[in-house]
């Protein structure tokens, strides 16, 4: 699938949004991509998953995760849809007092090799703390996903980091902002912030 494939799957189903957003980082960008929006068409999020399911499997081989786990809420599709294109079980980290947690009798079995599956990669924050969620209960993680790495391959989640497609979205510092976004008010339209 190639870059321009992927994002027309976002473009057609208005995903990718322009405005002056707050991400969850904590960054501004005049871009966001909503992967919910995309992803609430199940054969997109079946073409999409396949195509990185497929990437997973080049770069750790046949047969070499045992679970996929992904961070509530960004990632519980994603993460749903690559364990079924894996065949393997999927499950995912809630937040209880602002840390990724393991609920609802969702545990690992010691060392238990686990991909750790995200919607979209900017900083790379969210998946550093899922990743020490999974390691604190005894997994081991083999690689990190995410359909749209935003930081181009810059962001470091301390695992190799396997993406559907990289792409440069400009962020910005809150005290740094463009002329355009000054004097704007932004949306925040992540999650992580839920409780």
């Amino acid at each position: 699938m190639t870059d321009e494939e992927i994002i027309s799957h976002f473009r057609e189903t208005n995903a990718l949004l322009e405005g002056h957003f707050l991400l969850s980082s904590g960054l501004h960008s005049n871009r966001y991509l909503q992967c919910a929006k995309v992803l609430m068409y199940p054969d997109r999020a079946a073409l999409l998953c396949r195509a990185l399911a497929e990437k997973v499997e080049n770069t750790l081989g046949a047969n070499s995760v045992d679970i996929v786990v992904a961070p509530a809420m960004g990632g519980v599709i994603v993460g749903y849809e690559m364990a079924r294109q894996l065949n393997v079980p999927g499950m995912f980290t809630e937040r209880e007092n602002g840390e990724f947690t393991f609920r609802r009798g969702f545990s690992l079995t010691p060392g238990a090799r686990v991909v750790m599956s995200e919607d979209i990669v900017t900083t790379g924050k969210s998946s550093r703390e899922c990743i020490a969620a999974i390691t604190a209960a005894g997994g081991t993680v083999v690689a990190a996903t995410c359909l749209i790495d935003r930081s181009n391959g810059t962001a470091d989640v301390g695992v190799p980091l396997v993406s559907l497609m990289q792409m440069e979205v400009q962020t910005f510092e809150p005290d740094n902002l463009p002329a355009e976004l000054q004097g704007t008010t932004a949306i925040k339209p992540g999650s992580r912030d839920i409780k």
